[in-house]
């Protein structure tokens, strides 16, 4: 007789067998955050399903490729990966980006309602302004250094600005930022230029709500500049208010890229709302003038990062507090509850001193005493 599987034997062949990470995207195990991210660029544009129509196989290639980044990408993944292989990676917690324009009509309002909801939802760049800037079929438009620009790009779509620095600029720094007044959802875009002309995107920043706008912005000053992305460990952030907070500088991360040659740079805006157009303002500005800024920026975010490390060691304190809290809180339900049932006792054995009939004893009981009463 064949012997019986016990249920985990069952659900771990039951499990896909999955390949490595770094194998799926092709890259070294000491690659750089740039690299790998560079490598699922190419790979999720090779295998998406608007190039790959009705390919079963292209399909689970995406899947595949996107999974293995969603590890790699986040350092702690990456780092529980690096250690223990996936047993120490959270497979339930791997979140998909979505690229909207092809998830269709039905797909995409359920997707809206649950953004509304506070379910966070990752989006990617269309696979189609991707390939049209890779084959450099994308339209670009100048961008003079402090001239804001207002234009409305639709859904799923992108708006593409060069902008040209000086060797003098270059060193100063450049900032990008755009802004949304009607606090529409967009991606700003930074493309490396490929030898053949065309546009390989290498930075993106998601935008969020700063006051009564949305916002996104690069900073390339000489110096680390920090990024907070707030989808890292979002949906366990959810479930639990205190994972929220201690979570909260967990994606606080320095961007890839600290500086810019002096040349041409090409940036885009990327329409990210689920069904209307964006309204918004970019504008790039040398950094030269902005002296005190630049000091203020990089002095807080010294402070934000030391608070990270603080909050890593609170969270520690807080939780073993929290346990002996729980602890003392349920002791302390037990204690009252022992109390109030031993002076119950008490009572009724207070009570218990008396001739007189009781209205709990039995009426056999009253009988009796009457007839020798009698």
């Amino acid at each position: 007789m064949p012997a019986h599987r016990s249920k985990s034997e069952k659900h771990d062949a039951a499990k896909p067998l999955r390949r490595d990470p770094y194998e799926v995207l092709g890259v070294s195990r000491n690659s750089t955050d740039q690299e790998i991210k560079s490598a699922y660029r190419k790979m999720a544009l090779k295998y998406h399903p608007d190039k790959n129509a009705n390919d079963s196989k292209a399909a689970d290639m995406f899947k595949e490729v996107t999974f293995s980044y969603n590890i790699l990408s986040d350092p702690d993944k990456r780092r529980q990966y690096d250690t223990a292989g996936f047993e120490a990676v959270e497979s339930e917690s791997q979140e998909l980006e979505l690229d909207l324009s092809s998830l269709g009509a039905v797909n995409t309002m359920f997707a809206a309602l649950f953004s509304k909801l506070g379910v966070p939802i990752k989006t990617t760049v269309s696979a189609t302004v991707l390939e049209e800037a890779l084959n450099g079929m994308a339209v670009v438009h100048p961008l003079p250094l402090g001239q804001p620009v207002f234009r409305k790009v639709e859904k799923q779509c992108a708006h593409f600005y060069s902008v040209r620095i000086s060797e003098e600029e270059a060193q100063a720094g450049l900032v990008c930022r755009v802004q949304s007044s009607d606090k529409s959802k967009f991606k700003l875009l930074y493309f490396d230029q490929e030898e053949n002309g065309g546009l390989s995107l290498a930075l993106q920043e998601d935008s969020a709500k700063t006051g009564k706008v949305t916002s996104a912005g690069m900073y390339f000053l000489g110096f680390p500049v920090y990024r907070l992305d707030q989808t890292i460990n979002s949906m366990a952030a959810a479930k639990d208010p205190d994972t929220a907070f201690f979570k909260k500088l967990d994606g606080f991360q320095p961007c890839e890229i600290t500086e810019l040659k002096a040349g041409t740079h090409v940036f885009a805006v990327y329409g990210d709302n689920f069904f209307k157009s964006v309204s918004y303002t970019i504008e790039a500005v040398c950094a030269e003038p902005f002296t005190e800024e630049r000091e203020n920026l990089r002095a807080v975010e010294a402070r934000i990062l030391s608070k990270r490390v603080e909050l890593s060691k609170f969270e520690t304190e807080y939780r073993e507090v929290l346990a002996q809290f729980t602890e003392m809180t349920s002791r302390y339900a037990q204690e009252m509850q022992a109390i109030d049932e031993l002076l119950k006792q008490r009572n009724d054995i207070h009570a218990s001193y008396t001739t007189a009939p009781s209205m709990k004893r039995s009426s056999s009981r009253s009988k009796n005493r009457n007839c020798t009463e009698g």
